[in-house]
């Protein structure tokens, strides 16, 4: 299983990129690939379109909710990793990812790295 984070969403849903050729090959390979609710969340806050959020509405009928779990999973990586402030919503993406058993697909690897030491994977 591997959770999209928001950056890798944003430029797998453009032809041509990188990540579209990741995303497609792992589609094609079955490999079950989704997202978190933080994730959707923050792609809902701009930088999708209406065309983006369709197309990925469809690639991604099942949006991994945030539980409480989640929550305060979060909260401890928030705070075992230096508690920077930007760095919330990645601390939920990560712990959503880490409850299900998904390796996270992002861009911006320097922003997850440190939750490596937590258990999360990285693609």
């Amino acid at each position: 299983m591997i959770h999209l984070d928001t950056n890798f969403l944003i430029h797998a849903l453009r032809a041509g990129t990188d990540e579209d050729a990741k995303l497609r090959t792992w589609i094609a390979e079955g490999e079950p690939v989704g997202l978190s609710a933080m994730t959707w969340a923050e792609s809902l806050c701009g930088p999708l379109g209406d065309d983006d959020k369709e197309l990925a509405e469809s690639l991604f009928p099942g949006i991994e909710p945030m539980t409480p779990v989640d929550s305060a999973k979060g909260a401890e990586l928030f705070n075992a990793t230096g508690r920077r402030s930007r760095s919330l919503a990645d601390c939920l993406i990560a712990a959503a990812a880490l409850r299900v058993g998904a390796k996270v697909a992002t861009r911006n690897r320097t922003d997850f790295e440190p939750f490596i030491a937590h258990g999360l994977a990285l693609v």
